[in-house]
């Protein structure tokens, strides 16, 4: 399947989705965003009663041994909301997903006002200036309590704040900084996950100009509230017969994903995932010639734990592209989009 062709389409779309804010429970933008590239498409969607976005492509014909395969990815990401109004008129935040705080001193944000505007700001901590505050900076612990939301407006206290509009529990999004290099590598916040929705989207064009041909119905499924654990814990289709997850694939020391490659995780902290499926989706790797980089992500869980835990009796594994830096300023590589991409496509035709 010439899936190569098509990866400008994939840059130009995963770029808009990494540039539209999105923290978790604050993504009507970024799902607007993939539903008007669905219509450009022709394919029809719909939207569960809890906010997720689903639509399916059905095999050009009928096949023996057919099945009904989910593929589920998020679009929510990381970010916080207000917590507090200082008495200085800066902000006070609480997390949304899990990162270390130190991984967003000096990014950029928005506050997103119950107006409809937004107004631009900068995590800096309490002690930010090393002329005035010397080692105490070196010294200090990156929390809760000592990183703040500097608002771009004249503003010294909290009545000056809230005059702006500014609210507790008003969301935060951060700057996703995107960029594509020379190289093949696309960098920037939030590659997890709208790396995988924008491999959905090209396997959705794909189909619809008729060079990827399916042997099984395929849904496809983006949560909005994954990053915070319940995402897909219901809202997957009923007929479902297996669910695959396309989520990051997280590199370090000690792991065995590469920013090149697609990964497949056999166990994270929910424990391992369905052996026969992900043995199914080894073979068939091997068998196509791409090299699936199998891991164990002990502090991870994904869309198929919140499936589980929910009830679900399908078998779920886990693939994903390879993303280094996961949850902070992350980094993968064009190599690692379509190896995914490739295997997708395989197991659908399969």
């Amino acid at each position: 399947m010439p899936l190569t062709s098509l990866f400008p389409y994939t840059a130009v779309v995963l770029l808009e989705l990494l540039n539209t804010p999105s923290p978790t429970g604050f993504t009507e933008a970024a799902m607007r965003v993939v539903e008007r590239h669905l219509l450009e498409l022709g394919i029809p969607f719909s939207r569960t009663r809890k906010g997720a976005l689903l639509w399916t492509l059905e095999p050009q014909e009928s096949h023996l041994h057919a099945k009904t395969l989910a593929f589920a990815a998020h679009i929510d990401t990381l970010g916080a909301m207000v917590k507090s109004i200082k008495p200085n008129g800066r902000l006070t935040l609480s997390q949304l997903g899990a990162y270390d705080w130190i991984s967003i001193e000096g990014e950029y944000a928005l506050v997103h006002l119950q107006n409809g505007s937004s107004l631009s700001a900068t995590v800096v901590n309490t002690k930010q200036s090393i002329h005035v505050h010397s080692s105490d900076l070196r010294e200090l612990k990156r929390d809760e309590h000592t990183l703040e939301l500097r608002l771009d407006a004249v503003t010294s206290t909290l009545e000056e704040t809230k005059a702006l509009g500014v609210e507790v529990g008003d969301f935060v999004s951060w700057d996703s900084r995107a960029q594509l290099t020379l190289a093949g590598y696309i960098k920037g916040r939030h590659l997890d996950n709208k790396a995988a929705v924008a491999i959905f989207l090209l396997l959705t064009k794909a189909y619809t100009e008729g060079s990827l041909h399916l042997r099984h119905t395929a849904h496809f499924y983006l949560s909005s509230y994954e990053e915070v654990g319940h995402g897909s814990s219901s809202g997957i289709p009923l007929d479902t017969d297996e669910l695959i997850v396309v989520d990051m694939a997280a590199i370090g020391e000690g792991q065995n994903s590469s920013e090149h490659h697609c990964s497949i995780c056999l166990k994270d902290s929910g424990g391992p995932y369905d052996h026969l499926l992900s043995s199914r989706i080894r073979a068939l790797a091997q068998a196509t010639g791409l090299e699936l980089r199998p891991d164990i992500y002990p502090w991870y869980a994904s869309d198929g734990t919140a499936a589980w835990r929910a009830g679900a009796e399908y078998p779920v594994a886990l693939i994903g592209p390879g993303v280094d830096a996961s949850h902070a300023y992350e980094r993968t590589h064009f190599d690692a989009l379509e190896a995914t991409a490739r295997l997708m496509a395989a197991y659908l035709q399969h």
